[in-house]
């Protein structure tokens, strides 16, 4: 998720999911099971992200894009290695919760909600790489967006409490490039970008761009969860076309506008949203001992 929210699926960086769980077993030793599983993920989650925050909005990427295809499972290939759980608590804890939790922790980290979470996910059995498509696009439209989020039995106040999560982390310009050159017939960058901040977009992806890995940070605190996104987008500083979408529906612009102006209003409905989110049903049967592998 992430891999930013609404990024591409390749986003992703699977080296910081094998940071936050690989060699957890040394540091976890002195958690007690008895303290609960959901605080020995909190523990790890501390002692892996803290030293490198750029993974934080990876694990939230990921958390997403298990509960959006196609149901909130840990999909083969998502290659992250709970050995600390997964040795002291086989068969028991699934990855799927794993992720769940760790997600809910990054989040903390970088001065976010908590919340309780929900346990009891299984982890699925197959993988496509054509089920990415059911991820909302950062090009979709409001209708688009709407009619993703509905299919999922989420609404539009949960569309948009989520696309908070657009706070932390990193795009490349592949998901925003659209914006900014030959936008439409009329216009080569989209009028509803703030001019500063489409000129900053043009200088890390110029016409001939050279650099493989160009892009942009989601706001400028990245690294911190906060409600910097909505007051960006409220000033025509919106990366993603969906994020603009926002403010093409009266209701979601009124929803925006709240967030913007009361960060505790967010923090609830982003927490709220997380945990409907969290309840999508699935078709999860296994728990798996080793989270890249079904045996």
């Amino acid at each position: 998720m992430i891999v930013v929210w609404g990024d591409q699926p390749h986003s992703l960086s699977t080296a910081h999911a094998h940071e936050l769980f690989n060699g957890v077993v040394k540091s976890v030793l002195s958690v007690s099971i008895s303290s609960g599983i959901g605080n020995l993920v909190k523990k790890m989650a501390y002692l892996r992200y803290e030293p490198m925050s750029r993974g934080r909005p990876n694990s939230l990427y990921m958390y997403k894009k298990n509960c959006f295809y196609p149901c909130c499972t840990m999909q083969l290939g998502d290659s992250v290695e709970p050995l600390s759980p997964k040795s002291l608590c086989p068969r028991v804890v699934s990855c799927a919760d794993i992720v769940a939790l760790a997600a809910r922790d990054a989040v903390a980290l970088s001065g976010g909600p908590t919340r309780e979470v929900p346990k009891g996910r299984k982890d699925g059995r197959i993988s496509k790489a054509t089920e990415m498509r059911q991820l909302p696009s950062p090009t979709f439209n409001m209708s688009q967006l709407q009619q993703n989020f509905a299919r999922r039995g989420l609404s539009l106040d949960d569309l948009v409490a989520l696309s908070g999560g657009h706070t932390l982390g990193f795009s490349h310009c592949s998901s925003f490039q659209k914006r900014i050159h030959k936008f439409d017939k009329s216009h080569n960058v989209d009028p509803s970008l703030q001019a500063s901040f489409a000129a900053s977009l043009l200088n890390v992806w110029p016409v001939h761009n050279k650099v493989r890995n160009a892009g942009a940070t989601m706001d400028s605190t990245t690294t911190l969860f906060d409600n910097t996104y909505y007051m960006l987008l409220m000033n025509g500083k919106g990366l993603f076309s969906s994020d603009e979408a926002l403010l093409t529906n009266a209701r979601t612009q009124r929803l925006v506008s709240k967030y913007a102006s009361s960060q505790d209003a967010f923090f609830k409905a982003f927490a709220n949203s997380m945990i409907k989110m969290s309840s999508i049903s699935g078709n999860g049967q296994d728990v798996r001992l080793d989270c890249r592998y079904v045996r």
